[in-house]
């Protein structure tokens, strides 16, 4: 697999944040991204989910060493996603 778009999962239940203007991110996972449009997720992240309900996250690590994730949504990474990179 070459990059990787990461995505947030919205809360179903909830289209606005605390402060009302930003959704509820209940998870951040990782899908593998379309060899003909690299910005577009494929239909599955790596833990298995559709991604046609999730929100792209504009967010790619700056460099080596930095998370896949944004830094701020570390405690809520889907940890099977992030299992999968390791194993890619």
């Amino acid at each position: 697999m070459g990059s990787i778009v990461v995505l947030f999962e919205l809360a179903a239940d909830r289209a606005l944040g605390p402060d009302g203007v930003e959704p509820v991110v209940v998870a951040v996972h990782a899908a593998g991204a379309d060899p003909d449009v690299p910005q577009d997720p494929l239909p599955r992240t790596l833990c298995g989910l559709d991604t046609d309900p999730m929100e792209h996250a504009h967010y790619s690590p700056g460099g080596p060493g930095e998370p896949w994730y944004p830094p701020a949504s570390e405690d809520r990474r889907c940890h099977a996603c992030e299992a999968a990179l390791h194993a890619l």
